[in-house]
């Protein structure tokens, strides 16, 4: 889509038309940018699916679809609340997020352990988890978890 309102008519028809498409939206966490207007025109159908291939924070849109859709639940999105009737799918292994041994291997792996390891992304628990198993790992090395 060219333009903003190439991208509303194509929205709008997707919702009216009744004929089956699959729109591939940009990656994120569903906070912004086009995915909004389809999750909008699309998620209260049980007609529709939403297929998630990326990580989806906790506190974000996206993480939220995930959670609730299978219940029936609903998902705020520019203030408003949108009852989740889409079936909500989740591909797992597409994410660029590592896992905890993944970021281990690579600091083992580094010829000469780092001094200070900062971890500065990510959800409190998994930061502390990873922590220590870098400490664990790399007992040279200062890991720090800023507050």
């Amino acid at each position: 889509m060219d333009s903003h309102e190439d991208h509303q008519r194509m929205v709008t028809y997707l919702a009216e038309s009744r004929q089956p498409a699959i729109v591939i939206a940009a990656s994120g966490m569903c906070a912004g940018g086009r995915v909004v207007n389809y999750l909008k025109a699309m998620l209260g159908d049980p007609r529709h699916d939403v297929l998630f291939v990326g990580y989806q924070a906790a506190g974000t849109p996206g993480r939220a679809i995930q959670r609730y859709g299978p219940r029936g639940g609903y998902v705020a999105l520019d203030g408003e609340r949108y009852p989740i009737h889409a079936q909500v799918h989740t591909l797992g292994g597409y994410s660029a997020h590592a896992d905890e041994q993944n970021l281990v291997d690579f600091v083992r792996g580094i010829p000469v352990p780092p001094r200070e390891i900062r971890l500065v992304h990510g959800e409190a628990g998994a930061k502390a988890a990873l922590a220590e198993a870098l400490r664990g790992a790399v007992p040279g090395s200062k890991v720090v978890v800023p507050a």
